[in-house]
């Protein structure tokens, strides 16, 4: 994808070279140019600054659910979400070219690479899990750390990356493994999509949540993602984020929204896209 002046279109992702993150970038656009971010925050930085055309978020995943700092992110900052990528999550156990199973005494990986790993690092009790920032990272630290007992878990593309040794594949616990990514803007979509995500607050008096969601029930609006979140800086106080079928701008999406309006404390509508439908494998 290129820019209007031509320039090479630039996407930020967290993580380094070889992550999943940047497999949903090649898989949202494959001729783009990428941007290293240590963490979210960076990302949304790189974004927001110009350094960055756009931005890729992880922010769901089919078995651990919500990547929770992400949507908080998201929902503090004024970026738009104009794009969906899905990105099927194969795991591998990686050490170093000279490295056996049984030399395996501590495996690093992202926290929720981990927890996507259970059976396999259930079954080996005597190895150390140790949480890390990125899973291809873990990786690159494993191979410049030069110790044959450690070993990563990450994309077979980040074994390649980094010249290291897949000593077994798709290590995940269940197979369909596929992570949600949002693509970020500074500016909003100017197509129409068929889907919508946002979050909204609750006033504080009875029945509040309900006259909220009454306002897609009445308009016979299709709400495909619901989940609450702790309102930083307000405490015992909620944050709703909500997917839904349509397009905020149009039809019934649109009159639902000016209903929600007279019910919500706060609204936050992130961007309406055309949703994500087949989960890619990376490049």
């Amino acid at each position: 994808m290129r820019s209007s002046s031509g320039a090479e279109m630039i996407v930020a992702f967290q993580g380094v070279k070889g992550a999943y993150s940047e497999d949903a970038v090649y898989s949202w656009d494959k001729d783009a140019g990428t941007l290293e971010c240590a963490e979210f925050v960076d990302l949304f930085d790189a974004v927001r600054s110009g350094r960055a055309d756009f931005g890729m978020l992880p922010v769901e995943n089919s078995i651990e659910g919500s990547v929770t700092a992400a949507n908080d992110l998201l929902f503090r900052s004024d970026l738009k979400v104009v794009g969906e990528v899905m990105v099927l999550i194969r795991h591998c156990l990686i050490g170093h070219p000279g490295a056996e199973l049984d030399d395996v005494r501590r495996v690093y990986s992202h926290p929720q690479a981990l927890a996507q790993c259970r059976d396999l690092l259930n079954a080996h009790p005597e190895w150390q899990k140790v949480p890390a920032f990125d899973t291809a990272g873990s990786v690159q630290m494993v191979r410049e750390r030069g110790l044959k007992e450690e070993a990563a878990i990450a994309s077979r593309r980040a074994a390649s990356t980094y010249g290291m040794k897949v000593l077994r594949e798709d290590v995940q616990s269940i197979e369909d493994n596929i992570t949600r990514f949002f693509v970020l803007s500074r500016e909003k979509r100017q197509e129409r999509g068929n889907k919508t995500a946002l979050a909204f607050t609750t006033k504080n008096q009875p029945g509040a949540l309900f006259d909220c969601l009454k306002a897609f029930a009445k308009h016979d609006v299709n709400i495909t993602k619901l989940e609450s979140r702790p309102w930083h800086g307000r405490t015992w106080e909620y944050v709703f984020y909500l997917d839904l079928d349509g397009d905020a701008r149009e039809g019934k999406v649109a009159e639902a929204l000016r209903d929600l309006a007279d019910s919500a404390s706060c609204i936050r509508i992130f961007g309406s896209f055309m949703k994500a439908t087949t989960p890619s494998i990376g490049p």
